[in-house]
């Protein structure tokens, strides 16, 4: 099976969002996510990379075994590649996934 390049292309801050600081009804300031952009992973066997952040994974997971079982996303991206993001509503993220064929 192929393996999955995964790589951050935007983060999002919550001033990105709603136009001001986001804070929790606590008022805990909310931050962009702790991810970097550039930043990569590689996904072997479909399973989550080390380090990786759980939510973003299920948000992923759909695309990331299309993928992996050789689908592609004509209607989107050529061959081998999906762009897909993280459903955090306050902090949202947007990867690039692609197939390394080996």
């Amino acid at each position: 099976m192929p393996k999955i390049k995964i790589s951050v292309i935007k983060r999002f801050s919550p001033e990105d969002v709603f136009g001001h600081e986001y804070k929790t009804p606590s008022g805990k300031v909310i931050e962009k996510c702790h991810f970097e952009d550039g930043q990569e992973w590689i996904s072997e066997d479909g399973e989550m990379p080390e380090g990786f952040c759980g939510w973003a994974w299920t948000d992923l997971a759909r695309s990331i075994h299309v993928l992996r079982f050789g689908g592609n996303f004509k209607f989107w991206a050529e061959d081998g590649i999906m762009y897909d993001s993280c459903s955090d509503g306050v902090r949202p993220v947007c990867f690039k996934l692609e197939r390394i064929e080996e």
